[in-house]
């Protein structure tokens, strides 16, 4: 490749294309690549607690496609649900397992009757003490026997239930402190129903209410929008709001979401949406979110190869990242499109300083072949993501610069006629003050 101001449409040489993607010294330097090893679902699972704990190894082991990591998640699952009330899930679990676990992980028809009749004595009471705190117009109580309500509903897995006995207690919210409260709940639940239009309502609702916002809860409630924005696909939007979660979200969210979460969503949604300058200022040099990134090293060095150009490197740490990535239940929809996105971007931001590129020394930089290559670039040419055409015979890519030395001579002729018309408007002028016309026109009046 050559600067523009030098020979035009000259190929550049090997060692300069290994400048912008990769360096001569990138097959010594020892990277902590993370293998391809399948996921270590109990280290997994110890980073959330109650209920999502339990929706992840289900879904884990829903697509993975091992049946001893099937198993291993079914059993974690079956010993989690029993510390809990679930019954209706507990039996689910059990269909699952199907008697491979052996006689251990089967039906307890017991516990399931103790837990059930348990229920109904609880439910039986929750509802005559509601009662009574109605008839006295007691507004704290009922706000807290609504709470109750939902509290219980949500063990029981009736989610539906508790997210109705939730939002009652919004119209017994005497301090802004209930009304964030309030609004947690309602997250809470509507993120395991996956309803995430009330998820971004009752957001803005709560951060409505400033003067009651302590750090965690603003973390949290971050954290939530993040999750409404991936979901709609708003990747860059999810980007900005998982970066401007603090350090104070530590292990205190940890039924929705954990901090490993948050460094590996934010990346991803900024690596498919920020530009180069933005990458750098809003993800590494941030030092809030450096601490998240100090969680996943492997999410950490794959920003820092994208940002330095070693694409052949960020791409090897996507390609073993994937797998795993698939098996998390909220970025499993949207690992395929971010994962395009990023390539895109790759291929653009390696094509963007050059006249002319060697289509085999950039297909060796991107790990692929010269025919896949192509279909790539073609793809971006048509989207006009890159302005260049391919030599097919050469493979070579040619950058399409506007002609300069038209554009030189278009801008000399507008020059030339703005300077004419002012020209001419002085010499109307002068010969008008020349000949006093304004003062005999003045006089005739």
């Amino acid at each position: 490749m050559e600067a523009e101001d030098d020979a035009a449409g000259a190929v550049i040489g090997d060692e300069e294309i290994y400048a912008n993607g990769r360096d001569e010294g990138d097959s010594q330097r020892h990277r902590p690549i993370i293998s391809g090893e399948q996921l270590d679902i109990e280290a997994y699972a110890a980073l959330y607690t109650g209920r999502t704990k339990i929706t992840r190894l289900l879904f884990i082991a829903d697509k993975c496609d091992v049946p001893s990591m099937e198993l291993e998640a079914l059993r974690m699952a079956y010993d989690e649900i029993k510390k809990g009330e679930n019954t209706q899930l507990f039996r689910e679990v059990v269909g699952k397992i199907n008697g491979r676990l052996g006689p251990n992980y089967g039906m307890d028809n017991a516990w399931a009757d103790a837990v059930d009749r348990r229920a109904e004595t609880r439910k039986e009471k929750l509802e005559n003490e509601l009662n009574a705190y109605r008839t006295n117009l007691i507004k704290e109580s009922i706000r807290m026997g609504y709470n109750d309500f939902g509290d219980f509903y949500y063990a029981h897995g009736q989610l539906g239930e508790a997210f109705k006995n939730y939002v009652r207690t919004r119209d017994y919210c005497t301090t802004s402190k209930h009304i964030i409260h309030m609004c947690l709940n309602a997250i809470l639940v509507s993120i395991e129903m996956g309803q995430f239009t009330h998820v971004t309502s009752y957001v803005s609702k709560a951060e409505q209410s400033q003067d009651a916002l302590d750090p965690v809860t603003i973390a949290k409630l971050r954290c939530a929008a993040g999750l409404a924005h991936l979901e709609g696909k708003k990747y860059k939007l999810a980007a900005r709001k998982f970066l401007e979660v603090g350090p104070e979200l530590g292990n205190n969210y940890t039924e929705v979401i954990a901090s490993q979460d948050v460094a590996t969503y934010g990346s991803l949604c900024a690596l498919a949406s920020f530009d180069r300058s933005e990458l750098k200022s809003k993800v590494i040099d941030n030092t809030n979110f450096r601490n998240f990134l100090e969680l996943v090293p492997e999410i950490r060095e794959l920003i820092n190869d994208f940002h330095t150009s070693h694409y052949a490197s960020c791409l090897e740490y996507l390609g073993n990242l994937k797998t795993n990535l698939l098996l998390d239940i909220h970025l499993h929809d949207h690992v395929e499109t971010l994962y395009e996105q990023i390539r895109s971007k790759a291929l653009i931001q390696y094509t963007l300083p050059f006249v002319s590129v060697d289509l085999n020394s950039m297909a060796n930089a991107f790990n692929t072949s010269v025919t896949g290559l192509e279909k790539e670039l073609e793809a971006l040419i048509t989207n006009d993501q890159i302005q260049a055409r391919i030599d097919s015979h050469n493979k070579v890519l040619y950058a399409r610069h506007a002609d300069q030395r038209n554009g030189t001579f278009q801008r000399v002729l507008v020059t030339g006629t703005e300077v004419d018309r002012e020209l001419r408007a002085l010499l109307l002028r002068a010969n008008l003050i020349k000949h006093e016309y304004n003062l005999k026109a003045s006089r005739k009046h």
